[in-house]
């Protein structure tokens, strides 16, 4: 009884072996002992828009070969695959991994474009602005991100290939900071709580200036200095607006009826 019990637990065992070997089929990159037959096969799939295969490889390639030279490019081209791939975490993760881990490379204004590029992809759609979503009040965490990783590349390496792009892309989401800061402006305006207003106001200015959204904060500026009896200060921004603008101040935009509409720049067709 023992001997038949014993014969059973081993054909058991045996039987379940030998489906867990069937269960896990083997890895055809296992095979593949050149990091650089790996590389080329990741950036081929990579060239073809074949994302998900490319990410696999360079995945396989850099636990593999961690210090092998193709694994180093390998990690660049892998935060393009996951910025491509739509996966935004990973591909912040491996930029930030690489800048962290190769601070003088080369190359690593490219991860730091990158990094803009995935940060960038999260602002405002084509859909939103298609059904009339008001782009101004959203917190713009994202343009914020992606804002400071496109300043480093135009100020750290002014000379880089991605620095006229990224400087492009800076003005945008310049406008769109702006645009939300001037919103914040306005709800306190309409609260009343005028130093609130004059200092958000103020603050846009001296952030984003060039941006379309400082001629309304300074009228902001002006209204709110007024209503606080800051003669002084409210004529110094009067000067300012004066010195860049032709029209008087108008008065209706930044007070509690904002009047007529001005036209937003992220609609220049309304």
């Amino acid at each position: 009884m023992p001997a038949r019990f014993a014969l059973v637990l081993l054909l058991a065992i045996a039987a379940g072996s030998a489906t867990g070997c069937r269960t896990k089929p083997e890895n055809k990159l296992d095979r593949i002992a050149d990091p650089q037959v790996l590389y080329n096969r990741a950036r081929k799939s990579l060239d073809n828009q074949d994302y998900d295969a490319a990410i696999r490889v360079y995945e396989a390639l850099t636990a593999r070969f961690p210090f092998a030279a193709a694994s180093r490019q390998a990690r660049l081209d892998l935060i393009y695959a996951y910025y491509k791939a739509r996966e935004s975490e990973s591909a912040i993760d491996a930029a930030d991994q690489f800048i962290r881990e190769n601070p003088t490379h080369p190359r690593i204004d490219y991860a730091w474009y990158v990094k803009g590029l995935v940060d960038f992809a999260r602002t405002p759609n084509s859909l939103e602005r298609l059904f009339n979503v008001d782009l101004s009040e959203r917190p713009p965490t994202s343009a914020r991100k992606s804002f400071a990783a496109f300043r480093t590349v135009v100020e750290q390496f002014p000379k880089s290939e991605y620095a006229h792009d990224a400087r492009r892309r800076m003005v945008y989401l310049r406008n769109r900071l702006a645009s939300y800061e001037l919103s914040v402006a306005r709800y306190y305006m309409k609260r009343q709580a005028y130093i609130a207003a004059a200092q958000r106001a103020k603050q846009t200015i001296e952030q984003y200036d060039g941006a379309p959204a400082v001629r309304e904060a300074l009228e902001i500026m002006i209204v709110a200095y007024d209503k606080l009896g800051l003669g002084e200060l409210a004529q110094q921004a009067r000067t300012v607006y004066q010195d860049n603008y032709s029209a008087a101040p108008g008065s209706g935009a930044a007070g509690a009826d904002e009047g007529p509409r001005r036209k937003r720049w992220w609609k220049p067709w309304s």
